[in-house]
Protein backbone atom coordinates (compact mmCIF):
# COMPACT_ATOMS: atom_id res chain seq x y z
CA UNK A 1 0.00 0.00 0.00
CA UNK A 2 1.34 3.43 -0.94
CA UNK A 3 1.78 5.72 2.10
CA UNK A 4 -0.31 8.85 2.42
CA UNK A 5 1.57 11.05 1.90
CA UNK A 6 4.71 9.52 0.41
CA UNK A 7 6.72 12.62 1.39
CA UNK A 8 5.16 14.21 4.49
CA UNK A 9 5.54 17.88 5.26
CA UNK A 10 6.48 20.74 2.95
CA UNK A 11 7.24 18.87 -0.31
CA UNK A 12 5.26 20.54 -3.13
CA UNK A 13 5.33 20.24 -6.92
CA UNK A 14 6.67 16.69 -7.22
CA UNK A 15 8.27 15.34 -10.38
CA UNK A 16 9.24 11.69 -10.75
CA UNK A 17 11.27 9.56 -13.12
CA UNK A 18 12.20 5.87 -13.38
CA UNK A 19 15.84 5.14 -14.24
CA UNK A 20 17.61 1.78 -14.12
CA UNK A 21 14.94 0.23 -11.90
CA UNK A 22 14.95 3.07 -9.35
CA UNK A 23 12.48 5.93 -8.93
CA UNK A 24 13.71 9.46 -8.30
CA UNK A 25 11.50 12.25 -7.03
CA UNK A 26 12.22 15.97 -6.71
CA UNK A 27 10.21 18.83 -5.18
CA UNK A 28 10.19 22.63 -4.88
CA UNK A 29 12.06 24.45 -2.11
CA UNK A 30 11.43 28.19 -2.76
CA UNK A 31 14.00 30.14 -0.65
CA UNK A 32 15.19 27.23 1.50
CA UNK A 33 18.68 25.77 1.07
CA UNK A 34 20.00 23.27 0.21
CA UNK A 35 17.55 23.33 -2.66
CA UNK A 36 15.69 20.72 -4.69
CA UNK A 37 15.84 17.52 -2.60
CA UNK A 38 16.21 14.25 -4.52
CA UNK A 39 14.51 11.18 -3.04
CA UNK A 40 15.00 7.60 -4.25
CA UNK A 41 12.80 4.50 -4.00
CA UNK A 42 12.74 1.03 -5.48
CA UNK A 43 9.04 0.45 -4.79
CA UNK A 44 7.24 3.84 -4.75
CA UNK A 45 6.56 3.24 -1.04
CA UNK A 46 9.81 3.75 0.86
CA UNK A 47 11.64 6.95 -0.05
CA UNK A 48 15.15 7.99 0.99
CA UNK A 49 16.64 11.45 0.69
CA UNK A 50 19.88 10.94 -1.24
CA UNK A 51 20.94 14.54 -1.89
CA UNK A 52 20.04 17.93 -3.29
CA UNK A 53 20.56 19.56 -6.65
CA UNK A 54 21.50 22.96 -5.20
CA UNK A 55 24.31 22.48 -2.70
CA UNK A 56 26.51 25.44 -3.66
CA UNK A 57 25.80 29.17 -3.34
CA UNK A 58 26.33 29.91 -7.05
CA UNK A 59 23.71 27.47 -8.37
CA UNK A 60 20.68 29.52 -7.32
CA UNK A 61 20.10 33.21 -6.59
CA UNK A 62 17.51 33.21 -3.81
CA UNK A 63 19.21 35.72 -1.52
CA UNK A 64 16.92 38.56 -2.57
CA UNK A 65 13.89 36.57 -3.68
CA UNK A 66 10.60 37.23 -1.91
CA UNK A 67 9.34 34.45 0.33
CA UNK A 68 7.03 33.09 -2.36
CA UNK A 69 9.78 33.28 -4.97
CA UNK A 70 12.87 31.15 -5.34
CA UNK A 71 12.76 27.63 -6.70
CA UNK A 72 9.44 26.70 -8.34
CA UNK A 73 8.23 23.44 -9.86
CA UNK A 74 11.18 21.34 -11.07
CA UNK A 75 10.99 18.51 -13.61
CA UNK A 76 13.40 15.57 -13.40
CA UNK A 77 14.12 13.38 -16.43
CA UNK A 78 16.69 10.74 -17.47
CA UNK A 79 18.19 10.28 -20.94
CA UNK A 80 21.25 8.41 -22.22
CA UNK A 81 22.85 8.04 -18.79
CA UNK A 82 22.29 11.65 -17.70
CA UNK A 83 19.79 13.04 -15.22
CA UNK A 84 18.28 16.43 -16.04
CA UNK A 85 16.46 18.84 -13.76
CA UNK A 86 14.82 21.91 -15.29
CA UNK A 87 13.43 24.50 -12.90
CA UNK A 88 12.45 28.15 -12.51
CA UNK A 89 14.62 30.16 -10.11
CA UNK A 90 11.93 32.83 -9.95
CA UNK A 91 13.26 36.39 -9.45
CA UNK A 92 16.76 34.90 -9.48
CA UNK A 93 18.63 33.23 -12.35
CA UNK A 94 15.46 32.35 -14.27
CA UNK A 95 14.96 28.99 -16.00
CA UNK A 96 17.88 26.61 -15.41
CA UNK A 97 18.84 23.10 -16.51
CA UNK A 98 21.01 21.07 -14.13
CA UNK A 99 22.65 17.77 -15.07
CA UNK A 100 24.30 14.90 -13.21
CA UNK A 101 25.28 11.32 -13.90
CA UNK A 102 24.53 10.45 -10.26
CA UNK A 103 21.24 11.86 -8.94
CA UNK A 104 22.78 12.08 -5.46
CA UNK A 105 25.10 14.72 -6.91
CA UNK A 106 27.11 16.68 -7.52
CA UNK A 107 24.95 18.52 -10.05
CA UNK A 108 26.13 21.06 -12.61
CA UNK A 109 26.10 24.83 -12.07
CA UNK A 110 22.88 25.24 -14.06
CA UNK A 111 22.51 26.21 -17.73
CA UNK A 112 20.26 29.29 -18.22
CA UNK A 113 17.42 29.00 -20.75
CA UNK A 114 15.90 32.31 -21.89
CA UNK A 115 12.16 31.70 -21.64
CA UNK A 116 9.51 33.87 -20.00
CA UNK A 117 7.44 31.57 -17.86
CA UNK A 118 7.42 29.03 -15.03
CA UNK A 119 7.05 25.28 -14.40
CA UNK A 120 9.26 24.07 -17.29
CA UNK A 121 9.26 20.49 -18.60
CA UNK A 122 11.77 18.55 -20.72
CA UNK A 123 10.91 16.03 -23.44
CA UNK A 124 12.78 14.62 -26.44
CA UNK A 125 11.55 13.46 -29.84
CA UNK A 126 12.89 10.31 -31.49
CA UNK A 127 15.47 12.35 -33.40
CA UNK A 128 16.79 13.95 -30.18
CA UNK A 129 15.00 17.29 -30.55
CA UNK A 130 14.49 18.75 -27.09
CA UNK A 131 11.21 20.48 -26.23
CA UNK A 132 10.73 22.75 -23.23
CA UNK A 133 7.05 23.12 -22.42
CA UNK A 134 6.13 25.68 -19.77
CA UNK A 135 3.42 27.82 -18.22
CA UNK A 136 3.46 31.31 -19.68
CA UNK A 137 2.94 33.25 -16.46
CA UNK A 138 4.83 36.52 -16.71
CA UNK A 139 6.72 37.21 -13.47
CA UNK A 140 8.87 40.10 -14.68
CA UNK A 141 8.68 43.12 -16.95
CA UNK A 142 5.77 45.30 -18.06
CA UNK A 143 3.43 42.31 -18.51
CA UNK A 144 3.95 40.93 -14.98
CA UNK A 145 0.93 38.92 -13.87
CA UNK A 146 -0.27 38.21 -17.42
CA UNK A 147 -0.78 34.52 -18.24
CA UNK A 148 -0.13 33.37 -21.81
CA UNK A 149 -1.24 29.78 -21.25
CA UNK A 150 0.88 26.68 -21.89
CA UNK A 151 3.74 27.36 -24.32
CA UNK A 152 6.59 25.43 -25.90
CA UNK A 153 9.97 25.96 -27.58
CA UNK A 154 12.75 23.82 -29.00
CA UNK A 155 16.01 24.23 -27.10
CA UNK A 156 19.66 23.33 -27.66
CA UNK A 157 20.72 21.85 -24.32
CA UNK A 158 24.36 22.12 -25.29
CA UNK A 159 24.27 25.92 -25.39
CA UNK A 160 20.95 26.86 -23.80
CA UNK A 161 19.84 28.56 -27.02
CA UNK A 162 16.11 28.84 -27.62
CA UNK A 163 15.61 27.84 -31.26
CA UNK A 164 12.21 29.37 -32.02
CA UNK A 165 9.50 31.75 -30.93
CA UNK A 166 7.24 30.20 -28.26
CA UNK A 167 4.13 28.46 -29.61
CA UNK A 168 0.88 28.19 -27.68
CA UNK A 169 -0.37 24.70 -26.87
CA UNK A 170 -3.55 23.34 -25.36
CA UNK A 171 -4.18 25.13 -22.05
CA UNK A 172 -6.85 23.05 -20.37
CA UNK A 173 -10.60 23.26 -19.94
CA UNK A 174 -10.76 26.96 -19.19
CA UNK A 175 -9.94 26.88 -15.49
CA UNK A 176 -7.49 29.48 -14.21
CA UNK A 177 -3.71 29.14 -14.12
CA UNK A 178 -2.87 26.35 -16.59
CA UNK A 179 0.52 25.26 -15.28
CA UNK A 180 2.82 22.34 -14.50
CA UNK A 181 2.81 20.93 -18.06
CA UNK A 182 4.45 17.56 -18.68
CA UNK A 183 4.83 16.09 -22.17
CA UNK A 184 5.11 12.30 -22.67
CA UNK A 185 5.46 9.95 -25.62
CA UNK A 186 3.27 6.94 -24.80
CA UNK A 187 2.63 4.48 -27.61
CA UNK A 188 1.54 6.32 -30.76
CA UNK A 189 0.48 9.45 -28.88
CA UNK A 190 2.03 12.49 -27.29
CA UNK A 191 0.22 13.38 -24.07
CA UNK A 192 0.20 16.82 -22.47
CA UNK A 193 -0.63 16.66 -18.77
CA UNK A 194 -1.29 19.96 -16.97
CA UNK A 195 -2.57 21.38 -13.71
CA UNK A 196 -5.31 23.99 -13.78
CA UNK A 197 -7.69 25.72 -11.39
CA UNK A 198 -4.95 27.24 -9.21
CA UNK A 199 -2.99 25.42 -6.52
CA UNK A 200 -5.72 26.01 -3.92
CA UNK A 201 -9.11 24.26 -3.49
CA UNK A 202 -9.88 24.35 -7.22
CA UNK A 203 -6.69 22.51 -8.19
CA UNK A 204 -7.18 19.89 -10.91
CA UNK A 205 -5.32 17.63 -13.35
CA UNK A 206 -6.28 17.54 -17.04
CA UNK A 207 -4.78 15.90 -20.14
CA UNK A 208 -4.76 16.18 -23.92
CA UNK A 209 -3.14 14.17 -26.73
CA UNK A 210 -1.70 14.62 -30.20
CA UNK A 211 0.25 12.65 -32.78
CA UNK A 212 2.92 15.37 -32.65
CA UNK A 213 4.79 16.91 -29.70
CA UNK A 214 3.87 20.36 -31.02
CA UNK A 215 0.15 19.62 -31.37
CA UNK A 216 -2.60 20.24 -32.15
CA UNK A 217 -3.84 18.61 -28.95
CA UNK A 218 -7.32 17.31 -28.22
CA UNK A 219 -8.55 17.33 -24.63
CA UNK A 220 -9.76 14.21 -22.87
CA UNK A 221 -13.60 14.11 -22.70
CA UNK A 222 -13.37 13.21 -19.00
CA UNK A 223 -11.33 16.29 -17.99
CA UNK A 224 -10.53 17.22 -15.33
CA UNK A 225 -9.27 13.75 -14.50
CA UNK A 226 -8.53 14.56 -10.87
CA UNK A 227 -9.72 17.19 -8.42
CA UNK A 228 -10.83 17.32 -4.79
CA UNK A 229 -12.86 20.47 -5.40
CA UNK A 230 -16.33 20.26 -3.90
CA UNK A 231 -15.54 17.13 -1.88
CA UNK A 232 -15.09 16.58 1.85
CA UNK A 233 -11.91 14.56 1.46
CA UNK A 234 -9.18 15.29 4.03
CA UNK A 235 -6.67 15.70 1.20
CA UNK A 236 -7.56 18.81 -0.79
CA UNK A 237 -5.85 20.89 -3.50
CA UNK A 238 -4.78 17.75 -5.37
CA UNK A 239 -2.92 18.53 -8.60
CA UNK A 240 0.44 19.34 -10.16
CA UNK A 241 0.95 15.73 -11.20
CA UNK A 242 3.66 13.79 -13.03
CA UNK A 243 3.06 10.36 -14.58
CA UNK A 244 5.40 7.41 -14.15
CA UNK A 245 5.18 3.83 -15.37
CA UNK A 246 6.33 1.39 -12.71
CA UNK A 247 8.65 -1.55 -13.27
CA UNK A 248 5.63 -3.90 -13.25
CA UNK A 249 3.97 -1.96 -16.06
CA UNK A 250 1.41 -0.19 -13.90
CA UNK A 251 1.03 3.59 -14.00
CA UNK A 252 0.99 6.10 -11.16
CA UNK A 253 0.71 9.83 -10.68
CA UNK A 254 2.89 11.72 -8.22
CA UNK A 255 1.11 14.87 -7.14
CA UNK A 256 0.75 17.46 -4.42
CA UNK A 257 -2.07 17.71 -1.91
CA UNK A 258 -2.91 19.53 1.32
CA UNK A 259 -4.14 17.56 4.32
CA UNK A 260 -6.77 19.85 5.82
CA UNK A 261 -7.97 19.79 9.42
CA UNK A 262 -10.43 21.50 11.73
CA UNK A 263 -14.20 21.19 12.09
CA UNK A 264 -14.67 22.82 8.68
CA UNK A 265 -11.56 21.19 7.15
CA UNK A 266 -10.32 24.66 6.44
CA UNK A 267 -6.63 24.67 7.33
CA UNK A 268 -3.63 22.86 5.85
CA UNK A 269 -1.04 23.43 8.55
CA UNK A 270 1.75 21.35 7.00
CA UNK A 271 1.44 22.96 3.57
CA UNK A 272 1.56 21.04 0.31
CA UNK A 273 2.83 17.45 0.54
CA UNK A 274 3.60 14.75 -2.02
CA UNK A 275 1.10 11.96 -2.65
CA UNK A 276 0.90 9.07 -5.12
CA UNK A 277 -2.17 7.56 -6.75
CA UNK A 278 -2.96 4.85 -9.29
CA UNK A 279 -3.63 5.44 -12.99
CA UNK A 280 -5.55 3.16 -15.36
CA UNK A 281 -5.70 3.38 -19.17
CA UNK A 282 -8.69 2.74 -21.45
CA UNK A 283 -9.19 3.63 -25.13
CA UNK A 284 -6.02 5.71 -25.13
CA UNK A 285 -6.97 7.87 -22.14
CA UNK A 286 -5.90 7.64 -18.50
CA UNK A 287 -8.18 7.71 -15.48
CA UNK A 288 -6.74 8.79 -12.13
CA UNK A 289 -7.89 7.48 -8.77
CA UNK A 290 -8.75 10.23 -6.27
CA UNK A 291 -6.56 10.66 -3.21
CA UNK A 292 -9.11 9.50 -0.65
CA UNK A 293 -6.83 8.67 2.28
CA UNK A 294 -8.35 9.27 5.71
CA UNK A 295 -5.43 8.23 7.91
CA UNK A 296 -1.81 9.28 7.59
CA UNK A 297 0.90 6.66 7.51
CA UNK A 298 2.66 6.55 10.93
CA UNK A 299 6.20 7.89 11.12
CA UNK A 300 9.08 6.75 13.27
CA UNK A 301 10.39 9.15 15.88
CA UNK A 302 13.29 11.39 14.93
CA UNK A 303 16.26 12.25 17.14
CA UNK A 304 19.47 14.12 16.32
CA UNK A 305 22.16 14.20 19.02
CA UNK A 306 24.56 16.00 16.67
CA UNK A 307 27.25 13.36 17.03
CA UNK A 308 28.02 13.19 13.31
CA UNK A 309 30.78 15.08 11.54
CA UNK A 310 28.34 16.79 9.15
CA UNK A 311 24.87 18.27 9.29
CA UNK A 312 22.05 15.84 8.55
CA UNK A 313 20.90 16.08 4.94
CA UNK A 314 17.33 17.05 5.88
CA UNK A 315 18.33 20.21 7.80
CA UNK A 316 17.56 23.40 5.89
CA UNK A 317 17.97 27.15 6.32
CA UNK A 318 16.40 30.27 4.84
CA UNK A 319 18.30 31.76 1.88
CA UNK A 320 21.56 30.38 3.30
CA UNK A 321 23.02 26.94 3.87
CA UNK A 322 23.00 25.40 7.39
CA UNK A 323 26.78 25.03 7.28
CA UNK A 324 27.17 28.78 6.71
CA UNK A 325 25.55 29.75 10.01
CA UNK A 326 26.04 26.79 12.35
CA UNK A 327 28.65 24.19 13.22
CA UNK A 328 28.88 20.82 14.93
CA UNK A 329 31.14 20.82 17.98
CA UNK A 330 31.47 18.35 20.83
CA UNK A 331 28.11 16.68 20.23
CA UNK A 332 26.27 19.98 19.93
CA UNK A 333 24.90 22.16 17.15
CA UNK A 334 26.29 25.64 17.71
CA UNK A 335 24.75 28.87 16.39
CA UNK A 336 26.32 32.30 16.84
CA UNK A 337 23.87 35.20 17.04
CA UNK A 338 23.90 37.86 14.32
CA UNK A 339 21.24 40.15 15.82
CA UNK A 340 18.69 38.59 13.48
CA UNK A 341 15.27 37.64 14.81
CA UNK A 342 12.95 35.22 13.02
CA UNK A 343 11.44 38.27 11.31
CA UNK A 344 14.65 38.58 9.28
CA UNK A 345 14.79 37.37 5.70
CA UNK A 346 17.85 35.23 6.46
CA UNK A 347 17.75 34.40 10.19
CA UNK A 348 20.38 32.43 12.05
CA UNK A 349 18.16 29.37 11.86
CA UNK A 350 18.47 25.66 11.08
CA UNK A 351 15.30 23.60 10.78
CA UNK A 352 13.37 20.63 9.48
CA UNK A 353 9.97 20.27 7.88
CA UNK A 354 7.13 19.50 10.29
CA UNK A 355 5.82 16.12 9.16
CA UNK A 356 3.22 15.06 11.74
CA UNK A 357 0.17 16.47 13.51
CA UNK A 358 -0.23 15.26 17.12
CA UNK A 359 3.41 15.50 18.03
CA UNK A 360 6.10 16.96 20.24
CA UNK A 361 9.07 18.82 18.78
CA UNK A 362 11.76 19.57 21.35
CA UNK A 363 15.29 20.92 21.57
CA UNK A 364 17.67 20.75 24.50
CA UNK A 365 19.55 24.05 24.46
CA UNK A 366 22.05 25.88 26.60
CA UNK A 367 23.40 29.38 26.58
CA UNK A 368 27.00 29.53 25.44
CA UNK A 369 27.31 33.18 26.49
CA UNK A 370 25.77 35.34 29.21
CA UNK A 371 23.75 37.42 26.75
CA UNK A 372 22.37 34.50 24.71
CA UNK A 373 18.92 34.95 23.20
CA UNK A 374 17.60 32.12 21.04
CA UNK A 375 15.55 28.99 21.06
CA UNK A 376 13.02 26.92 19.15
CA UNK A 377 10.79 28.28 16.40
CA UNK A 378 7.96 27.13 14.16
CA UNK A 379 8.10 29.05 10.89
CA UNK A 380 5.86 29.56 7.88
CA UNK A 381 7.67 32.71 6.78
CA UNK A 382 9.10 35.95 8.18
CA UNK A 383 5.65 37.24 9.11
CA UNK A 384 4.19 34.01 10.50
CA UNK A 385 6.12 32.19 13.22
CA UNK A 386 5.87 31.03 16.85
CA UNK A 387 8.99 31.16 19.03
CA UNK A 388 9.88 29.79 22.43
CA UNK A 389 12.99 31.70 23.37
CA UNK A 390 15.62 31.37 26.08
CA UNK A 391 16.73 34.74 27.46
CA UNK A 392 18.79 35.62 30.55
CA UNK A 393 16.52 34.80 33.50
CA UNK A 394 13.39 33.91 31.54
CA UNK A 395 11.77 32.01 28.69
CA UNK A 396 9.49 33.86 26.29
CA UNK A 397 6.69 32.40 24.19
CA UNK A 398 5.98 34.59 21.17
CA UNK A 399 3.43 34.58 18.36
CA UNK A 400 4.30 36.76 15.35
CA UNK A 401 1.60 37.42 12.75
CA UNK A 402 1.16 40.36 10.36
CA UNK A 403 0.66 43.51 12.50
CA UNK A 404 0.36 41.36 15.65
CA UNK A 405 2.97 40.26 18.19
CA UNK A 406 1.93 38.49 21.39
CA UNK A 407 4.35 37.45 24.13
CA UNK A 408 4.16 35.45 27.37
CA UNK A 409 7.06 34.68 29.67
CA UNK A 410 8.07 32.65 32.72
CA UNK A 411 11.05 33.21 35.01
CA UNK A 412 13.74 30.55 34.67
CA UNK A 413 16.89 30.34 36.77
CA UNK A 414 18.73 28.09 34.34
CA UNK A 415 20.96 28.40 31.32
CA UNK A 416 20.26 24.87 30.05
CA UNK A 417 16.66 23.88 29.29
CA UNK A 418 14.46 21.83 27.02
CA UNK A 419 12.14 23.89 24.84
CA UNK A 420 9.19 22.22 23.14
CA UNK A 421 6.15 22.62 20.92
CA UNK A 422 3.35 20.16 21.71
CA UNK A 423 0.69 19.89 19.02
CA UNK A 424 -2.82 18.71 19.85
CA UNK A 425 -6.19 18.53 18.14
CA UNK A 426 -8.89 20.83 19.61
CA UNK A 427 -11.84 19.12 21.28
CA UNK A 428 -14.94 18.78 19.15
CA UNK A 429 -17.45 21.51 19.92
CA UNK A 430 -14.88 23.72 21.63
CA UNK A 431 -14.35 27.35 20.67
CA UNK A 432 -11.17 26.35 18.86
CA UNK A 433 -12.60 23.28 17.09
CA UNK A 434 -12.40 24.99 13.69
CA UNK A 435 -8.63 25.27 14.03
CA UNK A 436 -6.08 22.88 12.58
CA UNK A 437 -4.40 22.39 15.96
CA UNK A 438 -3.44 24.00 19.25
CA UNK A 439 0.25 24.45 20.00
CA UNK A 440 1.48 24.39 23.59
CA UNK A 441 4.85 26.05 24.17
CA UNK A 442 6.58 24.50 27.19
CA UNK A 443 9.94 24.63 28.93
CA UNK A 444 11.51 21.90 31.05
CA UNK A 445 14.16 23.12 33.52
CA UNK A 446 15.73 20.92 36.21
CA UNK A 447 13.07 18.29 35.49
CA UNK A 448 10.17 20.69 36.00
CA UNK A 449 7.76 21.23 33.11
CA UNK A 450 6.28 24.71 32.82
CA UNK A 451 3.72 25.88 30.25
CA UNK A 452 4.62 29.19 28.66
CA UNK A 453 1.84 29.83 26.15
CA UNK A 454 -0.75 28.17 23.92
CA UNK A 455 -1.27 29.47 20.38
CA UNK A 456 -3.84 28.65 17.71
CA UNK A 457 -2.23 26.71 14.88
CA UNK A 458 -4.58 27.90 12.14
CA UNK A 459 -2.51 31.06 11.73
CA UNK A 460 0.50 28.97 10.69
CA UNK A 461 -1.26 27.35 7.75
CA UNK A 462 -1.21 27.73 3.99
CA UNK A 463 -4.61 29.41 4.06
CA UNK A 464 -3.76 32.04 6.70
CA UNK A 465 -0.21 32.74 5.60
CA UNK A 466 -1.15 32.64 1.89
CA UNK A 467 2.15 30.90 1.30
CA UNK A 468 3.31 28.15 -1.04
CA UNK A 469 5.60 26.67 1.62
CA UNK A 470 4.80 24.86 4.90
CA UNK A 471 5.78 24.67 8.53
CA UNK A 472 9.46 24.32 9.27
CA UNK A 473 10.56 23.87 12.90
CA UNK A 474 14.06 24.37 14.20
CA UNK A 475 16.50 26.29 16.35
CA UNK A 476 17.70 29.87 16.02
CA UNK A 477 20.01 32.32 17.75
CA UNK A 478 19.53 36.08 17.93
CA UNK A 479 22.31 37.08 20.33
CA UNK A 480 25.26 35.34 21.93
CA UNK A 481 25.74 31.62 21.37
CA UNK A 482 23.11 28.87 21.41
CA UNK A 483 24.30 25.30 21.85
CA UNK A 484 21.82 22.55 20.96
CA UNK A 485 22.49 19.10 22.44
CA UNK A 486 19.46 17.22 21.18
CA UNK A 487 16.56 17.74 18.77
CA UNK A 488 13.62 15.34 18.63
CA UNK A 489 10.23 14.79 17.01
CA UNK A 490 7.86 12.29 18.58
CA UNK A 491 4.22 11.35 18.07
CA UNK A 492 1.68 12.14 20.78
CA UNK A 493 -1.30 10.52 19.05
Amino acid sequence: MIPAPVLPGFHPDPSIVLADGQYYLITSTFVYLPGLPVHRSDNLVDWTLIGHVATRPDQLAVENSPTMGGVWAPTIRFRDGTFYVIVTDTFGRGTLVFTATDPAGPWSDGLPIDIRGIDPDLAWDDDGTCYVTFSGLQVRGPDVGQHLGVQQVRVDLGTGEVLETPRSLWSGTGLMFPESPHLYRIGDWWYLLIAEGGTERGHAVSIARSHSPVGPFEGCPANPLLTASGTDRPVQCTGHGDLVQATDGRWYLGLLGVWVRGAMRSFGSLGRETFMTAVEWSDGWPSIAPVDATERTPLTDFVDDFDDAEHGSDWISVRRFPEALSRLEGGELVLEGEQRSMDHGAPTFVGRRQTRFEARIAATVRAGAADTVGGLTLRFDEQHHYDIELQPGRVVGRAVLPSIVQEHDVAIDATSVELAFEFRTPKAGSRSSASSDLIDLVVVADGNRQPVATFDGRYLSAESACSFTGRVAGVYCHTGQLRVGRYSETDLG
